[in-house]
């Protein structure tokens, strides 16, 4: 976390929380939901305009990445200055990229290793990790499989995906639980 989101949150402790203003969806992408994208219905929902904004200012995506976390029930959330701003998510709380030597980076840009790999019924991949549980970018399948094939990863085992929150320990919607 950054020092200065630290300072902040000692000097004004009393900031309510903020549901619904941000999403992540299942290619890594931030969106910002205003309150007509809210109006819309939720993030996950399919319904036109519920995304809201993609953000595309990369300094804010840097500093959303390195304030990003989890509070002790599995809701993520970006701890912007003294208020924790909780997302929402399309599909998991990571989203894998696979790079040219193999390694695993986080949208984020966090570097993590494998500890499992999962395929669900629609055949998306996810992976179990040292930083946590998430889902393969999409782009980035022909290379989990390229690496199952030669043995670098297991044959991944199968799980439906209604039982992947619950599983792995992570809140989809917040904003639901409040």
């Amino acid at each position: 976390m950054d020092a200065i989101v630290q300072k902040a949150m000692i000097k004004w402790p009393n900031v309510p929380n903020c549901f619904g203003w941000l999403g992540l969806d299942a290619r890594g992408n931030w969106y910002l939901r205003d309150a007509a994208a809210q109006a819309c219905g939720g993030f996950a929902s399919g319904v036109p305009g519920a995304k809201g904004a993609l953000l595309r200012h990369e300094g804010w995506i840097a500093f959303i990445g390195r304030n990003y976390e989890a509070d002790e029930h599995g809701a993520w959330y970006f701890q912007n200055g003294p208020q924790r701003v909780f997302v929402e998510l399309e599909a998991t709380p990571w989203i894998w990229r696979i790079q040219p030597d193999g390694s695993i980076v986080a949208h984020t840009g966090k570097r993590t290793t494998l500890s499992r790999d999962w395929t669900d019924e629609a055949g998306r991949v996810f992976l179990s990790t040292d930083l946590g549980f998430g889902l393969v970018h999409t782009q980035d399948v022909a290379d989990a499989a390229d690496a199952i094939e030669q043995g670098r990863w297991p044959a991944p085992l199968r799980i439906d995906s209604r039982e992947i929150p619950a599983r792995f320990g992570f809140i989809a919607n917040p904003q639901a639980r409040h």
